[in-house]
């Protein structure tokens, strides 16, 4: 039986040891330095193409270091441990993930792929069929991102953003309003990439700091038809089965694409810290009336913190994501944006105007 997370960690580390001819991969997240060590030499390589926008120095020193280790799925019945099960969040049905918390740390397990994430006094570790699931990695490599910058003392924003010289705007929307879409349509305009989907925005002695997640954003196909800049994100004869579909089942497609921000826009547009000078809320609908544009107040508006403000999650620490819970009030969010312009985007959806406001925004 694993006492603390330390042993856990320790245990897969011995039976499934590093291969020394496979060299770290260094990433530099803003002056946040990651080190993936791991036994796979093909993990290395898709998780180099996958960051490659933030490919570190061999010289740089790393702030953290994460150990990947390609093997079978831990046998939770082996592990001595009893895992509790995460309710699915509103509206979804599925239990995906399991968690237990030992007194130095947790680990969480993934009940559809078999992988589990150990995390605690000092050490990060992924094991399981991390190549099939590399994705998995990708995310867990980000969480010790977002979970450095939040004890930094931000919040953390279920938002987009973009962000050209000294000025950046972030974007929010309830569930399936296109703050990703909106992103992706205002790159045209000669911006730069924040974030997907997670912003961590903190406020320093200059004004509001956003900083974003190295995740490229997951786009349905009725996203990369209606924009040309992604075209090369689906294969020409995949393009033409979408493109023969009736637009509204075309838009409700669960089927995801990554989008390379380089391959789309050039290179050099990603960027992950910017100044925070505004924040755009999508409160719009599919009935092609005219889009209304307003700034408000969040004061009177108690209906729209919900769709920016984010919980942290089981990938952030235990017993620091309940102080964090608690820290991450309404209030507190407003507070944190007093004096950023907020604007709420309501009407019509019209992804080409809304991203011109945001241009001129910028």
């Amino acid at each position: 039986m694993s006492a603390t997370t330390k042993d856990l960690i320790h245990g897969f580390t011995q039976a499934l040891p590093l291969d020394p001819n496979v060299a770290p991969l260094l990433l530099d997240f803003g002056g946040y330095v990651t080190s993936l060590v791991t036994n796979s030499s093909e993990l290395r390589e898709k998780l180099a193409v996958y960051f490659r926008d933030f490919l570190a120095q061999n010289s740089a020193s790393p702030d953290v270091t994460i150990t990947a280790l390609e093997g079978p799925s831990p046998d939770p019945g082996q592990m001595g441990v009893e895992f509790s099960v995460k309710q699915p969040d509103p509206g979804k049905t599925k239990i995906k993930e399991e968690w237990f918390d030992f007194p130095d740390g947790r680990a969480v397990r993934k009940r559809l792929t078999g992988m589990l994430f150990a995390f605690g006094a000092g050490e990060h570790l992924a094991v399981g069929p991390c190549v099939a699931n590399d994705n998995q990695v990708v995310n867990f490599i980000n969480n010790r991102f977002i979970e450095w910058t939040l004890d930094n003392g931000a919040l953390l924003f279920h938002a987009a953003g973009v962000a050209r010289g000294d000025r950046g705007i972030a974007m929010a929307g309830f569930s399936g309003m296109g703050k990703s879409t909106l992103a992706l349509h205002a790159m045209r305009l000669d911006m730069e990439f924040v974030s997907n989907d997670r912003l961590m925005v903190r406020r320093d002695p200059e004004g509001l700091t956003m900083y974003g997640v190295a995740k490229m954003p997951r786009i349905n196909p009725g996203t990369v038809l209606n924009n040309p800049a992604l075209t090369p994100v689906i294969p020409e004869h995949e393009r033409k089965e979408f493109e023969a579909l009736p637009l509204n089942e075309l838009w409700d497609l669960e089927h995801k694409f990554d989008a390379f921000i380089d391959e789309c826009y050039g290179p050099g547009r990603f960027r992950l810290k910017s100044p925070m000078t505004g924040l755009v809320l999508l409160n719009w609908k599919r009935d092609g009336s005219p889009l209304d544009i307003q700034e408000i107040d969040l004061a009177g508006r108690d209906d729209l913190m919900p769709a920016f403000m984010k919980s942290v999650g089981l990938f952030y620490g235990p017993g620091k994501d309940a102080e964090m819970d608690q820290r991450a009030t309404p209030e507190a969010y407003r507070e944190l944006l007093a004096g950023c312009p907020v604007y709420e985007l309501s009407g019509g959806v019209d992804f080409e105007a809304a991203a011109q406001f945001v241009n001129e925004l910028l």
